[in-house]
């Protein structure tokens, strides 16, 4: 299944890592391990962070995916599942919203 990562990593050891040099070359050994679909550098509440698409066949691959991160830059990880509109539309949304229709909105 398709997953949403985000990943949020701290000041420190980030800092010190990007000053010694070595910052650039374990990213790129961690994304060459996990082999997201894609991966987006940006901010995350204040600071470096990424988020990326990645296809998970079981649930024990999970730390194969967060560990690079929580082991070199002491990072959080936060795992979504992602549907496509596709996998949407297979859900069938009118069928469970008839099972459930008895639930009041009030």
């Amino acid at each position: 299944m398709r997953m949403l990562v985000n990943v949020t990593c701290p000041i420190e050891p980030f800092n010190s890592m990007v000053r010694n040099g070595t910052a650039g070359e374990i990213i790129g050994r961690v994304i060459d391990d996990i082999k997201p679909e894609s991966i987006y550098f940006t901010e995350q509440e204040g600071n470096r962070g990424a988020v990326m698409v990645v296809e998970v066949a079981n649930a024990s691959d999970i730390p194969s995916i967060a560990e690079p991160w929580f082991l070199n830059f002491e990072a959080i990880c936060e795992f979504r599942i992602a549907m496509s509109p596709d996998d949407l539309m297979k859900s069938n949304l009118t069928k469970l919203a008839e099972k459930w229709q008895e639930v009041s909105m009030n």
